[in-house]
């Protein structure tokens, strides 16, 4: 059954594939052969280094939280934020508007970041969203474009890891927003989430990368169908 969390190399959020060469491997599709490129390659690093970045970022940004308290957290937000936006960037996911909800989870986030720095100070992020649960409106489709992407880990590879991200991220936005679970158990949810994407990430790069490509004889096969209907 073909992986349907699979982008296509037509898609114009991807970058241009490059021309196959002399000793690229060649795998069989539904649809006929096709070759991983040096491009497929890039991209593919490109999206498991950003994860690894953006996942590091949250490890550490909790563990100082934790230890040194709220002030001065909001650089670890830079590269939490940057390293999501660019492995949405590079990801495959087949479903384009799946792709694209995403991605404007992920803008909406970000905005909801900002909004939050400009109204508190960068410094008093971490305390203002503590005290007051309301801001997981504006910052929480951050976090739901992360935990799709730990759904569609899961759903490609079923590694239990990515089933905890996908779960344990809204429980905890969830369990703050409304008051159901105590700060401690919030707390805790995000480290262990932390530390299962951190695992998510690490045992995905001595994956081939043709299992983050997917079978790009379908995704061909599928961007002539688009092209006659729009014709």
């Amino acid at each position: 059954m073909q992986d349907p969390f699979q982008t296509s190399p037509a898609d114009p959020l991807a970058p241009a594939p490059s021309a196959p060469m002399q000793g690229d491997p060649v795998h069989q599709g539904v649809y006929g052969p096709f070759t991983i490129t040096a491009s497929d390659r890039r991209e593919v690093l490109g999206y498991r280094l950003s994860l690894l970045v953006a996942a590091l970022a949250q490890l550490a940004l909790l563990a100082q939280w934790h230890w040194l308290g709220t002030e001065r957290l909001w650089p670890w937000l830079l590269p939490l934020a940057g390293g999501l936006g660019l492995a949405l960037r590079w990801i495959h996911i087949y479903l384009r508007p799946l792709h694209r909800a995403l991605q404007a989870f992920w803008l909406l986030g970000c905005t909801g970041l900002v909004a939050l720095a400009l109204q508190a100070g960068p410094g008093a992020m971490a305390a203002t969203l503590e005290a007051d649960g309301r801001w997981v409106w504006a910052i929480g489709p951050l976090f739901a474009a992360l935990a799709g992407i730990g759904f569609k880990e899961f759903f490609c590879f079923q590694r239990p890891e990515a089933i905890g991200v996908t779960l344990l991220l809204p429980a905890a936005l969830l369990g703050h927003l409304s008051g159901l679970l105590a700060p401690e158990l919030v707390g805790r949810l995000f480290a262990l989430e932390a530390g299962l994407l951190v695992l998510l990430c690490l045992r995905k790069f001595p994956m081939p990368a043709a299992a983050d490509v997917g079978d790009k004889s379908v995704f061909a096969y599928l961007e002539t169908q688009r092209q006659s209907a729009a014709a």
